[in-house]
């Protein structure tokens, strides 16, 4: 049985990020959020695309104005009013200064902008009561960005702040990866449909939803297969299915060691390579991580496909998603960094216990309490049949192995979820 550490280590290595051509594609920019980018950009454009001002004043020229104070002010005439979007027609000449507004082009002769705080004005004349600094409040033509260099890397995900600068840059259209492919099965003869009675014995599949759910927020594409009996010809034409359609397959349940898991020897059946049977931790315990060989798949995919063969139990099945599938999805994505888990430390509000046989993860909720974030537990049984108090979580604290007890006010280690 592998450690949690030694588990993630395994699938991230396994995992290779799309870069292949066939697996981008071109978005509108308006379309374009939360998608990754396949290719660098670069703009034509200077930024700014000139001289202008950051302030609401005067421009000037630096050498009219060096020595003014409130006893000595220098007057200026003013010759033009330059609002923004507009091409000033003056040259500024000794003496002389124009009203700027912040964003407004600065008129050739100015090299300076006095705040209009510190100037009085009266009719055409502005009176400097303050001596500014060379150039000051002058925003200098591509002194953010250089036309015809690198704007944006290829690997980034595309935020808000990013289809900004894509819009101000002028690109309507990019290129970014396609979404990974992840197909879903439930496995179980106790399984119903969420419209479905239930006879005596039988649970709704809760996981294919969670799962769907989880998969979307990444950024992925779920295929949704549905639930399938536990019989060994069936659940092996489904996978054999998924296998051929997806980059990565999720099934739920039939990963233990009882009469009727059958998914490690199906997938054997189908020469699959396992890597992992069984994880040290709580909740999760039973993990499938598999691959295939050489795809024969209509569609393009970068590598063999993944197969996480995860538990049945709806908090095992969350745990494990969120701790090894995750990371593994925002890999695949083309991400060059920032897929891995992300782990704070935080104050623990409640005494968390574990018997300390295995890694232990409880679920729970981040507090900011008076600047600091706090982790309270969440109430109930933590069975990972109990899907109840899962609801509202946004974090998981970890109790590694060895560790039965941490007080509260004491320091944990949460994995943040979302």
């Amino acid at each position: 049985m592998l450690s949690v550490s030694d588990a993630e280590a395994i699938i991230l290595n396994l995992v290779q990020p799309l870069d292949d051509q066939r697996d981008t594609e071109v978005v509108d920019l308006l379309t374009a959020d939360s998608r990754i980018l396949a290719t660098p950009v670069t703009s034509p454009l200077d930024f700014p695309h000139w001289d202008n001002s950051a302030m609401d004043g005067y421009a000037v020229r630096y050498e009219d104005v060096q020595h003014s104070s409130a006893e000595q002010s220098a007057a200026l005439e003013i010759v033009e009013d330059i609002p923004a979007g507009y091409q000033p027609k003056s040259t500024i000449q000794p003496g002389q200064a124009a009203r700027i507004f912040t964003g407004a082009v600065i008129p050739a002769g100015a090299d300076t902008v006095v705040m209009q705080e510190k100037t009085r004005r009266e009719d055409k004349h502005v009176f400097i009561l303050d001596a500014p600094k060379p150039q000051e409040f002058v925003r200098h033509k591509a002194s953010f960005y250089q036309a015809g260099t690198q704007l944006l890397p290829a690997g980034i995900k595309l935020n808000a702040s990013e289809i900004a600068v894509l819009a101000a840059a002028q690109c309507p259209q990019l290129s970014v990866y396609r979404r990974p492919r992840i197909a879903i099965l439930s496995t179980g003869d106790e399984l119903a449909t969420i419209d479905q009675p239930l006879q005596p014995g039988q649970i709704v599949d809760s996981n294919q939803y969670a799962i769907a759910a989880l998969v979307r927020e990444s950024g992925a594409e779920p295929l949704i297969l549905g639930i399938v009996k536990d019989d060994p010809v069936a659940l092996e034409k489904v996978i054999s299915h998924a296998v051929a359609i997806a980059d990565i397959v999720i099934s739920s349940g039939g990963v233990s060691v009882g009469d009727y898991d059958y998914v490690d020897k199906i997938l054997e059946s189908l020469g699959a390579k396992i890597h992992i049977r069984a994880v040290e931790m709580r909740p999760g315990k039973p993990l499938t991580v598999a691959t295939f060989p050489s795809p024969q798949s209509p569609v393009p995919s970068p590598q063999s496909p993944l197969y996480f063969g995860l538990p049945g139990n709806p908090a095992a099945v969350l745990v494990t998603f969120w701790r090894f599938v995750l990371p593994a999805i925002r890999k695949l994505s083309g991400i060059t960094e920032g897929w891995e888990s992300v782990f704070l430390k935080v104050r623990s509000h409640d005494e968390l216990r574990s018997d300390g046989k295995r890694e232990t993860y409880l679920r729970g909720k981040l507090h900011l309490i008076n600047g600091v974030y706090e982790f309270h537990k969440a109430g109930g049984s933590h069975s990972s049949g109990n899907l109840i108090n899962l609801a509202q979580t946004n974090a998981l604290a970890v109790l590694p192995m060895g560790t039965t007890l941490i007080s509260p006010q004491e320091e944990v280690q949460v994995l943040q979820l979302g």
